[in-house]
């Protein structure tokens, strides 16, 4: 499961014209989920998401939290984060899970992550063409991948 991690001032999802999530300070949260993937990486994930501190205390350090500064979460399904581009120029997304797989795993993510958050976390909608908009605030983005702990 491969995450990017963008610390934004705002961000929304709008399909066909219509705005179906909406976020000021907070996090979007594009997740590529493959077969591989498990509830133990749905686990891992969300706690790091939770409580990872990128966002800045009165020093203007990043020591802060989402949980700390009580934002909100966009989450977006994204199969191309799975793309292998190691041959040719056109990537390739034999890695992506096919919705069966992918659906569940990802309603999994976005319930485990409002566990960890105590609150509704907004979302996209798996499959859409989805017009995500957003302000980077830093820029701070963060990619993580449940298979590469280290």
């Amino acid at each position: 499961m491969k995450t990017v991690i963008q610390r934004v001032s705002s961000a929304s999802v709008t399909i066909d014209s219509k705005v179906v999530a909406n976020i000021d300070k907070g996090l979007l949260v594009l997740i590529g989920i493959e077969d591989a993937d498990s509830q133990e990486d749905i686990n891992w994930l969300t706690a790091k998401i939770a409580n990872i501190r990128i966002f800045e205390d009165e020093n203007q350090v990043m020591n802060l939290s989402i949980k700390d500064t009580e934002g909100d979460i966009i989450v977006v399904s994204q199969f191309t984060l799975q793309a292998n581009t190691k041959k040719g120029n056109r990537p390739s997304y034999i890695k992506a899970s096919k919705p069966d797989v992918a659906i569940p795993l990802y309603q999994n993510f976005v319930k485990q992550l409002e566990k960890e958050l105590g609150k509704k976390v907004q979302t996209g909608v798996f499959g859409a063409d989805m017009k995500v908009g957003l302000i980077n605030d830093g820029p701070v983005t963060i990619v993580i991948d449940s298979k590469n702990k280290e």
